[in-house]
This record gives C-alpha cells, structure tokens and sequence, in this order.
C-alpha cells in the first residue's frame, strides 16, 4: 500500500506542476460560474418581481440548465487531456524500464497512477462544492442530499473517465493518440445504447454499457443499484484491461492467454451489468424531501393492490403518426418510461406487436393518397428498412379489438386473471400519458366496480358522445384527450326516465333539459334523489322553465336573465371567475387554481338562487364578479347590441352564485350534488377554447368536482408534498457582490494558486 501511495503521490506532484492540470481547472470553474450565475440570476430576478420559485435546489443544480447538468456536459473534453500522458511518457521517455526493473507491480504501478488521478477527480468536485455551499446558504430550505448526490455521481463520472483514459494512455507512446482513443471510447460508451436493440438479450447488455444518462439520476436526487454498479465496473473493467495489457508488455505471454483474460473479464462484467439491470435486483434511495423521483402514494396504493403478474402489450399501427413510440430499436426506450412502476411491482412484462390497418394519419393521406394499406405498409417498409414482423389486422383481431381504438397506438394492460384495459397516447403537446393516465389505467384493473356516469336523454340535454360543439365528447369520452373522465377511471352509460334510473349509475349529469320533464319523469328522478343519488346538473339561461322544477326539489332555482361582465376584449356574457374562500377549503384543486391565479370560464351562465335550505348543506364555489357584474334582463343579443346597467330592472352588482356545491347524509351516506348556471362550461367548444390572456382552468372544477362526488376514489390524487425550498436568503445587491466573486475573484485564485506553485516549481 506504502508503494501505492509513493508512486500517487509522485504524479500528483507531476499533474499540479503541469500548467495543463491548472489550465483546466480554472476553465473548468469559469464555465461552471457562468452557468451558476445565469441561473441565479433568473432565480434573484424572480424573487424581485414577487415571484416564488419552484423546487430552487434542482433547478439550480439539475433540469435543463443547471449547474451538475452543464458540468457533466465539459468533463468528457477534460478528461483526455489529463490522463493522456500518465502511462504514455513512460513509455516515450523510457521510464517504464525502470519501473519494470523495480520491485513493484503492475497493479502497483496502476492503482498509484489511477489514485493521482482521483485525486484530481476531487480537486474537479472542490469546484462544484464552492457553488453547492453558496448555495445552501443562500437558498431557504434548501435540499443538501439533492448536491450531494449530484456531487457523488459527477465523481463518479470523473473517475470513470479517468480509468478510460488511464488505458488509452496504456497503449500508445503518443499523447495525442491517447487523448483522441480517450474520446473515441466516450463517443462510442455514447452510441452503443444505439446497438442491437431489436435482439433481447443484446439489447439488455448494450443499452446497459451506454455511459450517457448514468450521471443525471444522480443529479436528479436518485440512486440506483444500476447506476452505481455500472460506474464501478466501468472502472474496474478498464483498470483491468489497462494491467493486462502492461503485464502482457512486462511478461511475454502467447496472443491468446492476453486475449482470453481480456475476454473473460468483459464476460463477468457484462454479466454483472446484465443483472444489475434486472428490475427485480434493483434497489433505489430518493434522497429529495419530498421524494419527486419515486410514485406518489396514491401510485403505490393501486400497485400494492395488483396481485400475480402484468402484461403491457402495445399494439402499434404503422401507419398511425405514433408508430415510433415502441419500435423494436426502442423498446429499452419505451420500457424506461415504466421504470419507476416496475421499482415498485418488478413482475411487469411489455410485449409488442406490430400490425397494419386503415387509420388517420394527415400525412400519409398526402404523400400517398392513392395507395391502399397493403401498398402503404410496403412503400414504407422498404423506405424505411423494416426487418421486423408486421401482421394485417386481421391475422390478430381475433386476440384484440382495437376498432374501439380507431387503430390508433394503443397499449393493452392485462393481468393474469384476464382482465384488461387500455393505456392510450393523447393528441397534446405531451402525447404520452403522465403518471396521473398511467395509474388510473392501472386502478381500472384493481376497482371492484368502476364509477359509472349516467347522461340523461330524451330532453335535448347535451350529449356525452356530442362532437359537436357544445357537446360533451371531449371531457366524458374522447379517447384522445387526456383530462377526459375515460381517461381518469370512469365508465359511461346512456340513461332515460322511462323508468327508474339502475342502481349502478353513481353519478346522473343532467345537462341543459330543453323539453319539460313529465310527472311521471320527474317522479322516476325524485326516487332516484330520495334514495341519495349523486348528481351533476348544468342549467343555462333560457331553459330556466324546464330546469326549475328539478331544482326546485333541491331548493334553487336558476333566475331569469343571463349574467354579464362587460369586458373591452370580449362579449360582456363571458364570465371569467376566481374559486371562493370556500371552494378553496372545499377541494385542493381550487386551492391550485387560485394559487396559479387561473380562472374558469362561462360563456353564458345564469344566476342561481338558494329559495329555501332545510336539507342540504351549500357551498357556493364560484360567483359572478362582486362589482363588474349583474344579471342582465333586458339585452339578449351581444353581439350586435351591448348589455347596460338598469337598476330600474331590478339589475344588481352583486356577485351571483354560479357553481353549488349541496350535500347531505342519507341512507347511510353521504349525496353530493354539483349544480351550475352554465353548461357550456365542460363544452367541446369551450374545453378548446384558447383566448389570449386568458388562464382558463375549467378541468379544475372538473377533476375537483368528480373526486368529491365520487367521495375521493376518481380521478387520482396525484399530490405530493410542497417544494420547500422556493426562496432566496439574498436580494439584488447581495447577488451582485456574489455574482462577482464567484465569476471572477474565484478563477483568478485558482490562477494565482497555479501560477505561485509553477514558479516554485521553476524555482527548484
């Protein structure tokens, strides 16, 4: 060990002689204070402005732009330059011989001059550390395990690197050589995830060799098992071929015992990383406050409830615009997006099959309008150089029914007992589900019974398969909208007051009665509310002489007139409203909205009105505006025409409730019922709706008003807790003191502590 130790400390002395080592420090920490100051700067002149900043710690040091994510981005450049002449002037100067002749080994010689070379590693993550202790004094609350995992894992690239180049320099006499094998190693460490991943046992081992990526879970506040085998056997694997091949030049040995060693120790390495990747030998730590690498509780809760195994098989169309999403090539890909389930229940299998059929796809309807779906498949099978298996939809029909689907992407969760739903992708910005869609698939698995949502009909009320606009296609059963209730848990049924209305419906939406309920009718509907029935009832100006005999038996009624709020960009009947005290203490999704200072929009509303409460407790959970607004009596059309006030109509400024909120215990339970004065509200028209300026959140009152009526069960509860750390100890003159120092005075020190130690060494 004292040998070890000789031969480190005499490269250490050659590495911080060497205005090399120094030029790269005081690089390294100048392009680092760019970037931490560029954030910090954000982050100050944000404070200034009032705004609060989110989750400052990972921002600061991960994301896009933070300072461990840019580091890891110039280290690779570094490396080579460093560790291009530790072996390599041995041999161009003749040392070696000498080393040779000594009584040291070769492993000796190797781990000393590796030891160096940590050595440098730390003085390379003394660096990073300046700017991770500014900031734990500078940001409140700050999350220190997030840096110092992001330290840890950074060394751990570094140490990486180092050994790669360490062998590299093993092989040549040339330092340049060296340093550009160095880069070739990193560049193909880079690409080889990009090899054989249509072979399932190579892609298990290639996808594993990849270096790019090891480092960011770190930075993201997580370590893997994986990932932290992985940087050890990297190291030990090229500190293992770097003595192989020095001993294969000490001791002259037949080309195949060198050749077999280096083989067998890439087999075990290779077989270390293949089960290292296993989801089942895998083990994680968050090390963040509020864990926002693992699932939330709710995510765990329905995993927990899956009993025996899960196959997600994705049935890919390719001839659907989202063919690209679990090609064969990237299947290791797609599997990633699953990774943190598979943590929590490592028995989930994906499976794919492709297929072809008629689809929309825009596109390929204009480059190929005359082709049929058998000569589509082929055109671009050969353009694209396909080798896998495409089957017609017909050879697997009689497996899966993927019409529902409209032969769009779609992926199949089944479990062993053989039931089965559907994980679909969305026409958004996103396109793939969330952690919100995926576990709400998984919960539909689990439910005893899903929460069905009756539409009532045979009045003109508005449909939940409507498309047009003012149905409600689009928030009870677009396949292809995100927020949409089949996308959260829910199931749907058509229902009539025929009769009485089935046990199973959980909650009835009455939405805009446009013909008169009969007696008859209305006494199907009263039991159906007597026996504590849920329900969700949308009223509209102008039908208020079909509404009000229903919601006379809740005591409301819906007012005559229509509200307005005159605005100079929009009609004066547009309402723009902001969640009540009490809507924010009813449900946290109001609690959001107000806090991000959203708003939810009614483009026709009318006014209700409490007429009597002796049943039901009322929370009133939007009003019109409390000074703007009134209820109009007198204009009908603004369009052409402009809403005045007259008092002398009985019209009021006053705010007007909108949205109520009625409950009660009954038989046992507890009835929840929605009520508003508008029911374009969860429209298609309005759901698209994107006006300027406007920060409409009507999924708000959606998702908060089906998770209390369906008392907390769908859609999921998604929360975590709140980022703490969302403030800075510093203002702007602090900042530009700091913003100085650590852009400035801290590389000119690094440039006088080199420049002092060169001299001294010249000195001697």
């Amino acid at each position: 060990m004292n040998t070890i130790f000789k031969i480190a400390k005499t490269e250490i002395k050659t590495l911080f002689f060497s205005p090399i080592a120094w030029l790269i420090l005081v690089i390294f920490c100048f392009q680092l204070s760019l970037i931490f100051t560029g954030v910090f700067e954000r982050f100050v002149r944000s404070q200034s402005l009032g705004w609060s900043l989110y989750s400052a710690t990972l921002n600061a040091f991960g994301g896009f732009q933070g300072l461990f994510t840019g580091a890891q981005k110039y280290l690779f450049l570094y490396i080579p330059l460093l560790t291009m002449g530790v072996i390599s002037r041995e041999f161009s100067s003749g040392s070696i011989k000498l080393l040779y002749a000594s009584p040291v080994t070769t492993w000796q010689i190797v781990a000393g001059k590796y030891l160096s070379l940590i050595f440098f590693a730390l003085a390379l993550t003394a660096i990073m550390t300046v700017f991770g202790i500014y900031a734990a004094f500078t940001i409140v609350d700050v999350d220190i395990p997030v840096i110092l995992t992001g330290l840890f894992g950074l060394f751990l690239l570094i140490c990486a690197y180092c050994a790669i180049g360490l062998f590299m320099s093993s092989l040549t006499s040339y330092t340049v050589v060296s340093a550009m094998g160095t880069l070739a190693i990193f560049a193909t460490l880079g690409y080889v995830k990009e090899v054989g991943q249509g072979v399932e046992v190579v892609r298990d081992i290639t996808y594993w060799l990849a270096i790019s990526g090891r480092s960011e879970t770190f930075i993201s506040g997580l370590i893997t098992s994986e990932d932290l085998l992985y940087f050890l056997v990297v190291i030990a694997l090229f500190l293992s071929f770097t003595v192989i091949h020095l001993q294969s030049r000490r001791v002259r040995n037949p080309w195949y015992i060198t050749w077999s060693k280096y083989a067998s120790v890439s087999v075990i390495a290779m077989l270390i990383g293949y089960f290292s990747a296993q989801p089942k030998l895998m083990s994680y730590y968050d090390v963040t406050r509020t864990k926002v690498n693992t699932l939330t509780k709710s995510s765990q809760e329905v995993l927990s409830r899956i009993k025996g195994g899960l196959t997600i098989h994705n049935y890919t169309n390719m001839l659907d615009e989202n063919y690209w999403i679990a090609l064969p090539e990237s299947y290791k890909e797609d599997a990633d997006r699953f990774k943190q389930y598979l943590r929590f229940n490592p028995r989930i299998k994906i499976k794919n099959t492709y297929y072809f059929h008629d689809t929309k796809n825009a596109q390929l309807d204009k480059q190929y309008p005359d082709l049929s779906a058998e000569q589509r498949i082929d055109t671009l099978t050969k353009m694209l150089n396909w080798k896998f298996k495409i089957s017609s939809y017909k050879d697997i029909s009689d497996k899966v029914n993927l019409e529902p689907e409209h032969f769009l992407f779609v992926r199949s969760l089944q479990l062993d007992n053989g039931r089965q739903t559907f994980l679909r992708i969305y026409n958004d910005m996103m396109r793939l589900p969330s952690e919100t869609e995926i576990t709400a698939a998984f919960k539909r698995l689990v439910m005893d019974k899903l929460p069905v949502v009756g539409f009532l009909t045979g009045h003109g009320e508005r449909s939940s398969k409507g498309e047009e606009d003012r149905g409600y296609n689009m928030f009870a059963r677009e396949k292809t909208f995100r927020y949409s209730l089949i996308n959260q848990g829910f199931d749907f049924q058509d229902v009539t007051l025929k009769a009485d209305i089935p046990s199973h419906i959980r909650i009835l939406v009455i939405a805009e009665l446009r013909k008169p309920i009969t007696g008859e009718e209305l006494a199907h509907l009263q039991r159906y509310i007597d026996k504590g029935g849920n329900l969700v009832i949308a009223g509209e100006p102008g039908v208020q002489q079909y509404m009000n005999p229903l919601l006379k038996s809740l005591g409301l009624r819906l007012l005559p007139g229509m509200l307005v709020q005159p605005s100079e960009k929009f009609q004066s009947n547009l309402l723009f409203q902001r969640p009540t005290q009490e809507a924010v203490n009813f449900s946290y999704y109001f609690d959001q909205m107000r806090e991000r200072k959203m708003v939810l929009t009614m483009p026709t509303a009318g006014a209700l009105e409490v007429i009597q409460n002796k049943r039901f407790k009322i929370t009133t959970l939007f009003t019109s505006d409390t000074t703007k607004s009134w209820n109009e009596l007198g204009t009908t059309d603004f369009i052409d025409d402009t809403a005045h006030y007259n008092p002398e109509m009985s019209e009021l400024k006053k705010p007007y409730p909108t949205v109520l909120a009625l409950s009660r215990k009954i038989n046992n339970k507890e009835q929840k019922i929605l009520v508003t004065g508008d029911a374009d509200w969860l429209s298609n028209g309005e759901l698209a709706m994107n006006r300027m300026d406007v920060k409409a959140s009507n999924f708000s009152l959606i998702n908060g008003g089906f998770f209390w009526l369906t008392d907390g069960e769908v859609p999921i509860d998604m929360r975590r807790d709140p980022m703490p750390d969302k403030a800075l100890r510093i203002g702007q003159k602090g900042w530009n003191i700091s913003s100085i120092a650590l852009k400035w005075i801290f590389p000119i020190l690094l440039i006088i502590s080199g420049t002092l130690i060169w001299i001294r060494r010249k000195g001697r």
